[in-house]
Order: structure tokens, then C-alpha cells, then sequence
């Protein structure tokens, strides 16, 4: 069978040399780069949060968290400080970046019990989040040499290389001497130039991005829809500069295989759909409304969803088959040094270092033991022995398509759906169906979700390790105190957010007569946030699963069982205003409906099995081809539009390696010369700088809309009226002038000069 790379792998001690050698001993993991690190979190946590809940998306933190840092030690030396090495920038990045691979899992999982028609209890969320980071990182750590030394050459990690590129241009002097520059002439002129392609691409990024998103200066997502013969068809791109950089470090491989799962769901799954779905007279299951009604979003977030999320658990055990041996060998080569004493064996290299095998066992295993017996999480022993075989199937495969796509189009949400696939089909053969059920089965999927977002994260940080020369040890603690921290926030910020979102329905106003026996009800409860004033009251708690007499939901009873309020959440909830009448903001959170749907679907045996085997049929007639089904899968998953730029990146790596590759002094060169020679361009240099601004304005916009939301929508309102670029009929044209110019810029740079 092909493997799912043209390029050869790297074999340990190939070459490759990281920028601070083995031998040179830096200041590393200070306390002053650790708690940096860990604050940082925190705040990249919170702001994802927010994002996750009300689109579905996170933003990468690792480079604004390491652009940040050199820019505050920056601050600080100047200041009297003493300046602080790439090494303790390499540590501080690491520790931040935890926070925002958090927020994704929890944001995307926790919601659902809201949906489901329990609390959001604060126990369990902060179990949930401490478990799961750790646990995702603790099960990277064997796969380190696997994924980041022997495939160093195969699996690009765009983030972490981007990231390295960052900390190396901002190098400082006691750094680059470390490295061995003292002595070259040129090291500080090529320094100053990589550093000037890198900052001038973040700068162009930053602004490119705030421009577009923030001040809605054009369309971020042009988009264009088709009639017959392809009814219901579309083609689409998110013009950002972060996906065009992730896409040309990935190269054109990877990423035209992406986009060509896109194509399948949009030119062909979709209008496919709208075929023979546009003469139904009632809605198909799982939509909800007739198909001749649906657009192509609607389409897709009915059907191919499922289809997507069968391929890709189809292609992800695949992919972790094909890596067991190597991954089987790495476990061997660390469990072999349990019972060795230290004078046994020999000292490892300061950049081959990891936390002991043995305290990776002894954690991963009391984990485990905390999970089984965490009253707040409902788990049974089966539910815990899942969450460690899911938790390495999918930590496994979020390292690998990290490693080929980067963390931003890392479908973390599609594992989660395959974990609760399977999860919800086991316990429905145990007969294990009902409430407490549905909270095991999504705590099991929430704790799978954060263990591979944790480990995606954890293999970018480590691979921007292995280039700079840190210490992976110190690391995997840095990000270990980093999980820690973010996972005891989060939770309270998630509630919050909740609470602040939730309003008390009278009800008289959904069901005037409702009556429950209140002698069953033990749960108490008061009113929170601004409705609070105005009754101080206690109540008995309520969960009503049916329709019957009133909408299911959560109410507040009084001693005589009679309804008082329908409690509606911040979070998905239905009324946007409160008695008094005034607005409430709430939060959508996407991804946790799609969650609470595929539980009660399993578990109440209404789940779409056929479109699921569909995408498990389209992974394995992929792989019968000698096509690799896990990127593939990926495009059928995503939105065209997230593939696309994605694809736009890899062809112009394309054209740019095709034609240095021409020049007299490269024709000598093998191909693998040749594609590290590519690895280290100024096409890189400069992709990476758009990863890093567009990531970084991430938080600006995230700012804007969260905080600024008047100033946001005023702006909103003025662009819908008054430019052609951002709405009317010419935008989806005049939104493609700026990304033309970023993407000529791109071209041109990493073009390399003629040798006379």
C-alpha cells in the first residue's frame, strides 16, 4: 500500500540539526517564561472560548502566544530586564498554547448537556477539561519520536514550522551565538532578512485579516452557487492569509487531496441530494425541513456531516494501523527502560529527552482511575476503558493530520462524532440507553475531544522543539502546567457565560397549567443574573424530558409542584428577551448540537446509520485506489471554503518549487534536497508570518465582536449599505483583489534570485 506522503520519511540522526545544539545548555524552563506562558493561556482560552461558542471555531494560539511573549521580554530588557532566549520564548509558547485546544473541547462537548436537559454542573466541566488535557498530552509523549523525529521530513506540522521560523528570526544575540552564528559573517544579515520576510508577513496578515473580518473591509467568504445541472452545488474560499500560509507549507499534495473531498461534497454530494431530494413531499431524516427547501449549508449540515464523520473514523483507523509499528516501537523502546536503573543506560541527548515512560504509565493509569470513579462524570469502568482506547486511536491520528494539514483544519469535532458513533452503538448492544447514559456517553466524548485537540497542540509545540533545540522534557511539563491551569478557569468562564445568557421564562406564558409531583424533586435552585432582583425565591428543579403539556426543559417549581419558570439557557436556549424586555445575548454553539444529536440519535436508535457507512464506503474505496482516505475524509468533513485556500497555498508551493527548482544551481540537487531547500525558503519564511498575523488578529476580532458588539454591528450595518466589496452583487469579484495581491506577494518573494 502507498503511504499517505510522497515524500520519504526521515530517518532518526538523518541530518537534521536543530538551530540551538544539544551541548549548549540556555536559561530554559524560568519561572518568569513558565508563568507567562501559563497567563497567557488563560487569556487565549477565554477568548476561544467565546469564539467556539458562538461560531464552532478556535483560533491557533501557539504564535500569537510566542509573538506576544518576545514582544513583552522585548519590553521588558529594555526596561532593565535581562532579555530572554529563544529557548524560554520556546517554553512560554507551549504553556499558552493549551488554553485555546481547551476551549475548543469543552466548548464543543459540555454545551450538549444543556441541549440534553441536565446542568452544567461546574464539577464536572473542570473534571472534564483537567482530565482530558492531561490525558492528551501524557499520550503524545510515547508518539514524540514517531511523529516529530522519524517522520520529521514527512510531516510538515505548518504551525509548529511556523512558529520555529518566528522564534528563530526574533533570536537574540546570546541565542544566535549558542548556535554557532558568531563566527559567520552573514549570520546577522541572514537573521535580520528571515526576520524582515517573517515580521513584514505578520504585519501584512494582522492587517489583511483585521481589515477584512474586523472592519468588514471585503467578503471573507466569497461564494458562488449553482442552478441545474448542478443544483444546489457551490464553490467557495475563506480568503484569509493563514490557510493560503498553512496550504503552501504543506505543499500541493495534502492539499489537493483535501480539496478534492471538498469538490466531492459540494460539486457532487450535495447537487447529488438536491436530485433526488427535490420532489420529496415530507423532510428525509435527519433534516428536518423538505430538501427543495434546503440551501447548500442546509444540505450539508443534515447529511454530509455524517458522511464526512464516517470517513473520517474509517480513515483514521486506517491511518493508525499504518502507524502502529512505528508507534509500537516507540512504546517498546520507552517501556524497555521501566525496570533499568540509571546507570544502565546511556544518558540520552539533552534534545532526546522526555518525561520517564514510567510516570507517563503511572499518570495515564490514574487518569483512569479518576475518570472510573468521578461521581460527576456518571462513568462506569467501560466508559473509562473507552476513553483510553479512543483517547489513543484519536490522539494518534490528530497528531498525524496536525503533522499534514496543520491544527486549524484538524477536524477535532469529526473524532469526537466517531467517538460518540461508537461509544452510543456500544452502550445501545449493553442496553444501556436513558438520561444517565447520555451524560456517560458525553463525558467519554468530551474527554476523547480534548485529549486530541490536546495532542494536535502538543505535537505543534514539540516540533517547534525539535527545530529550535529545546529540551521536549521541559516542554511536556510546561504544557502540562499550562493544561492545568486553563482547565481550572475555563470551567467557572463557561458557566458564566451561561448564566449571564439565561432567561427566566414565566410560565404562564409556555404552559400555564404544567403540574408536577413536587414530593420526587430533591434539587433546589435560585434565580442568577438580572432577573435575580426581582425574586429571591427558592425553587425545586424540574427536568422535563417530553412535550407533554409543555416544551421539554428545565423548570423552577414551587412546593406545590405548579410551574413558576421554564429555565432557558445561555447557551442554545430559544428566548432572546427576558420579562422586562430586555435583549439577551446567546450563545449558538454549533458543534454541541450536532453532539446532542448523535447521542439521542444512537441511544434513542434514530441515527442516520447508511449516511455514516457512506463515508466509511468512500474512505475504503479511497484506500483500494492507493489514495490516502484520512485527508480526503478531512475535505468531505470540512467546508469547500476552509479547503480551498488551503489548495490555492499548495499550487503556488507548487509552481514556486517548479520553477527554483529550473535554476542551474539547484539542478544538481536530489529530490530530497530539493524539497528541503523548499522547506527552508523565503516562501516559508513569509507563509509562516501569515499564519502568525491572521492567528494574532484572531483576538482582535474576537474582541471586536465579543466586547465591541455595538462598534460591530455598527460597522456591519454601514459596509451591508455602503461597500460593494463587502455586500451587493459584485463582492464575491471585488473580495478576490485583495487575496490576488497576498497571493502575488507570496509568489513573488519565494521566488529565488538567478545566480550569475
Amino acid at each position: 500500500m502507498p503511504t499517505e506522503m510522497s515524500t520519504p520519511a526521515a530517518k532518526p540522526g538523518s541530518g537534521f540539526k536543530p538551530y540551538i545544539p544539544a551541548s549548549a545548555h540556555l536559561p530554559e524552563m524560568t519561572a518568569r517564561a513558565l508563568i507567562m506562558g501559563v497567563l497567557l493561556g488563560m487569556v487565549f482560552g477565554a477568548s476561544s472560548l467565546y469564539l467556539v461558542l458562538k461560531v464552532g471555531l478556535t483560533v491557533s494560539a501557539s504564535i500569537p502566544v510566542a509573538v506576544i511573549a518576545i514582544t513583552l521580554f522585548r519590553l521588558g530588557n529594555k526596561l532593565g530586564a535581562k532579555d530572554a532566549t529563544i529557548l524560554e520564548n520556546s517554553i512560554t509558547q507551549t504553556a499558552g498554547s493549551a488554553g485555546e485546544s481547551l476551549a475548543f473541547g469543552l466548548g464543543v462537548t459540555m454545551p450538549a448537556i444543556l441541549i440534553l436537559g441536565f446542568d452544567l454542573e461546574i464539577s464536572r466541566v473542570m473534571l472534564v477539561g483537567c482530565l482530558g488535557g492531561l490525558l492528551g498530552i501524557l499520550l503524545m509523549i510515547p508518539m514524540r519520536r514517531t511523529m516529530i523525529v522519524e517522520k520529521h521530513d514527512e510531516l510538515k506540522y505548518p504551525e509548529g514550522t511556523a512558529c520555529a521560523e518566528v522564534l528563530k528570526a526574533a533570536a537574540t544575540d546570546s541565542s544566535r551565538e549558542a548556535a554557532g552564528e558568531k563566527n559567520n559573517p552573514n549570520a546577522a544579515d541572514d537573521a535580520s532578512k528571515r526576520a524582515a520576510i517573517i515580521f513584514g508577513g505578520f504585519g501584512i496578515g494582522l492587517l489583511y485579516k483585521i481589515a477584512n473580518v474586523a472592519l468588514k473591509g471585503w467578503k471573507d467568504t466569497p461564494e458562488v452557487v449553482f442552478g441545474a445541472p448542478l443544483k444546489g452545488g457551490s464553490l467557495g474560499a475563506e480568503v484569509s492569509p493563514e490557510l493560503l500560509g498553512v496550504g503552501y507549507i504543506i505543499g500541493p499534495r495534502i492539499a489537493a487531496v483535501m480539496a478534492a473531498g471538498g469538490v466531492m461534497s459540494y460539486l457532487l454530494l450535495i447537487p447529488m441530494i438536491k436530485f433526488f431530494g427535490d420532489a420529496l413531499s415530507v423532510p428525509l431524516a435527519p433534516g428536518t425541513k423538505l430538501i427543495s427547501e434546503m440551501s447548500s449549508h442546509d444540505v450539508r449540515g443534515a447529511y454530509i456531516l455524517y458522511i464526512g464523520a464516517g470517513a473520517v473514523a474509517a480513515g483514521g483507523l486506517i491511518s493508525l494501523m499504518r502507524a502502529m509499528p512505528t508507534i509500537w516501537r516507540s512504546l517498546s523502546a520507552g517501556l524497555s527502560g521501566l525496570g533499568k536503573g540509571a546507570a544502565a543506560a546511556t544518558a540520552p541527548l539533552r534534545t532526546d529527552q522526555d518525561i520517564p515512560m514510567k510516570w507517563v504509565v503511572i499518570g495515564a493509569l490514574a487518569i483512569i482511575a479518576v475518570i472510573t470513579f468521578a461521581t460527576p462524570l456518571h462513568m462506569n469502568f467501560l466508559g473509562a476503558l473507552l476513553i483510553l482506547v479512543f483517547g489513543f486511536l484519536f490522539a494518534t491520528v490528530s497528531s498525524r493530520l496536525t503533522g499534514e494539514i496543520g491544527s486549524s483544519s484538524n477536524p477535532i469535532s469529526g473524532m469526537t462524532v466517531a467517538t460518540l458513533l461508537f461509544t452510543c452503538l456500544i452502550f445501545l448492544i449493553m442496553g444501556w440507553t436513558g438520561g444517565q447514559y447520555y451524560v456517560t456517553a458525553l463525558s467519554v466524548g468530551a474527554i476523547v475531544c480534548i485529549a486530541s485537540s490536546n495532542a494536535g497542540t502538543t505535537s505543534q509545540d514539540l516540533k517547534t522543539g525539535y527545530i529550535v533545540g529545546s529540551t521536549p522534557r521541559l516542554q511536556q511539563y510546561a504544557i502540562l502546567a499550562g493544561a492545568l491551569s486553563s482547565a481550572l478557569i475555563l470551567g467557572p468562564i463557561l458557566l458564566k457565560l451561561n448564566d449571564s445568557g439565561t432567561v427566566y421564562v414565566p410560565a404562564a406564558q409556555v404552559a400555564p397549567a404544567l403540574q408536577t409531583d413536587a414530593s420526587k424533586l430533591t434539587d433546589t435552585a435560585q434565580l442568577q443574573g438580572p432577573q435575580a432582583d426581582t425574586d429571591k425565591g427558592t425553587y425545586k428543579v424540574w427536568h422535563k424530558n417530553d412535550n407533554v403539556g409543555g416544551p421539554a426543559g428545565k423548570y423552577f417549581v414551587d412546593n406545590a409542584g405548579k410551574a413558576v419558570y421554564l429555565v432557558d439557557p445561555g447557551i442554545n436556549g430559544a428566548y432572546n428577551k427576558r420579562p422586562d424586555g430586555t435583549e439577551v445575548k446567546k450563545y449558538d454553539a454549533p458543534k454541541a448540537v450536532l453532539m446532542s444529536y448523535i447521542i439521542k440519535g444512537i441511544l434513542d436508535r434514530q441515527l442516520p446509520w447508511t449516511l455514516v457507512l457512506f463515508g466509511v464506503m468512500i474512505a475504503l474505496v479511497l484506500e483500494m485506489a492507493g489514495i490516502p482516505s484520512l485527508a480526503f475524509a478531512v475535505g468531505v468533513y470540512l467546508p469547500l471554503s476552509s479547503s480551498a485556500p488551503l489548495f490555492v497555498g499548495g499550487m503556488i508551493r507548487w509552481a514556486v518549487d517548479r520553477r527554483n527548482n529550473k535554476l542551474e544551481h539547484n539542478k544538481h540537487l536530489s529530490e530530497e534536497e530539493k524539497q528541503a531547500a523548499g522547506d527552508r525558503s523565503s516562501g516559508v519564511l513569509l507563509s509562516s508570518g501569515y499564519i502568525a498575523g491572521g492567528a494574532l488578529a484572531g483576538i482582535v476580532i474576537a474582541f471586536t465582536a465579543g466586547i465591541l458588539t455595538d462598534f460591530d454591528k455598527k460597522i456591519g450595518d454601514w459596509a451591508t449599505a455602503n461597500n460593494p466589496f463587502f455586500d451587493g452583487v459584485n463582492a464575491n469579484a471585488l473580495s478576490m483583489i485583495p487575496y490576488a495581491l497576498i497571493i502575488i506577494a507570496l509568489y513573488w518573494v519565494a521566488r529565488e534570485k538567478k545566480t550569475s
